[in-house]
């Protein structure tokens, strides 16, 4: 019987029980597909991620899937917790790649910056720069999130499909008593996600309670089993980049966002826009380690 070391993490936050959960599970070579899926589906976090470092592409390389059997790219959570999880082990990584570390996830190369605060390693995530993909009529969205038409006006900023690696829909919500209010009608949504080409949907509002906060958000995405995430890194650069293209936010500074405060798992995601790209960037704190057999 085989046996796989694995770990969970709490994302995006420097406190356990808080952030994102995330298992990481540790392989040599390559699994079957249907061994992620039964793996991931077995520990039900909104993703699950297998490492190990590849002599072939010399990295660090990660794959992730949900339980819904839909395997994750991106710089996100599921990057994220797994890269902190190999720089709290002390996991030789970055060997072979000089001054500037990377990882490999699906087919895609991401730079990092690492370094370290409240004595956990902070890691940020380099995504590609953010591209408007399209519209949506605001009407369309109203009834899939259960806000009125008042409550997504939000300094008459459209609800738009936005990009780094991933497309997923910016819906400004009027203040955070309405974002409170969301609820994913789950059917609909996908239904919309499908149409409109986007995966999640990401709802937010410059209008918080808390001042060290550029923006409150709150993200469904159906389509790929999750209901509700508490931090969503592949949400939250498009987010940074959009509020760039608005004019409301200034580049190469950084910004924090929160989310995940109404499902009691509160994560801080750090975001800077840059000419050249957008960082994604936080910690994560070890909850529990095991084995687990195929």
């Amino acid at each position: 019987m085989k046996k796989l070391d694995y770990y969970v993490l709490d994302v995006f936050t420097d406190q356990r029980y808080k952030g994102n959960q995330l298992s990481v599970v540790c392989i040599e070579n390559e699994l079957t597909l249907e061994q992620y899926h039964d793996i991931s589906r077995e520990f039900g976090y909104s993703e699950t991620s297998f490492v190990h470092y590849s002599t072939e592409h010399h990295a660090f390389k990660v794959r992730s899937f949900t339980p819904a059997k839909f395997e994750v790219a991106g710089a996100g959570h599921n990057l994220l917790g797994a890269v902190c999880l190999a720089l709290l082990k002390k996991w030789d990584i970055f060997k072979e790649q000089g001054d500037q570390p990377w990882v490999f996830i699906t087919d895609t190369k991401i730079p990092l910056e690492i370094s370290e605060e409240n004595g956990l390693p902070y890691v940020a995530m380099k995504q590609r720069p953010a591209e408007v993909i399209r519209t949506v009529p605001v009407d369309v969205i109203s009834g899939a999130v259960g806000l009125s038409i008042e409550e997504l006006s939000l300094y008459d900023w459209l609800i738009s499909v936005v990009q780094t690696e991933v497309p997923h829909l910016m819906v400004p919500v009027k203040d955070a008593a309405a974002l409170k209010n969301a609820v994913s009608h789950k059917a609909l949504l996908k239904e919309i996600s499908g149409k409109f080409g986007f995966e999640g949907c990401y709802l937010f509002t410059t209008n918080t309670a808390d001042d060290q906060y550029l923006a409150e958000t709150r993200f469904f995405n159906p389509g790929i089993g999750i209901d509700e995430d508490p931090a969503t890194g592949t949400a939250a650069g498009p987010l940074a980049g959009y509020l760039d293209m608005l004019g409301y936010i200034r580049k190469n500074e950084n910004f924090q966002i929160l989310q995940g405060q109404y499902i009691d798992h509160p994560s801080t995601i750090r975001v800077k826009v840059q000419a050249d790209g957008i960082w994604v960037s936080g910690a994560a704190a070890i909850v529990m380690e095991g084995r687990i057999y195929l």
